[in-house]
């Protein structure tokens, strides 16, 4: 069921990242922090592309969790596709996924993760509209 918001596995919104020297950690292969940053890159971007500016100025999302299963190095040089998606929304909490692919079509590393949205001001929970549920919830 994609849409415009390119939000689901098969429509993703993408972003594209070339590894860098300072990707690397001891092993010459993508640090973990980095693919966490990537993660969290993807979601931001998501996030900004297709919010209503409404959404944007009023609404702010915190990380509850962060898992990511590593399926194969990615090193110097490697073209990087990063695929986000939106899953599940319950209550407060909404879930995303994000694919590392290299140039091959191979997977790299597959993230899921949890998102709390928050009141950019006080940093406390806040529900949102309908609006924001259905581009960001399945």
């Amino acid at each position: 069921m994609p849409d415009q918001s390119g939000r689901s596995r098969d429509d993703p919104f993408t972003l594209r990242r070339t590894v860098e020297p300072g990707h690397l950690d001891e092993n010459r292969h993508v640090n973990n922090v980095v693919y966490l940053q990537w993660v969290q890159d993807a979601a931001i971007a998501h996030w900004r592309t297709i919010a209503p500016a409404s959404a944007l100025a009023e609404i702010a999302w915190v990380a509850r969790r962060h898992e990511i299963d590593y399926d194969r190095p990615a090193k110097l040089g490697d073209e990087l596709t990063l695929a986000t998606w939106v899953g599940r929304a319950e209550g407060l909490t909404f879930e995303r996924f994000v694919e590392i692919r290299q140039a091959d079509g191979r997977v790299a590393a597959r993230a899921r993760t949890l998102w709390v949205p928050v009141d950019p001001g006080s940093g406390r929970p806040k529900r949102v509209g309908a609006e924001v549920r259905e581009l960001f919830s399945v």
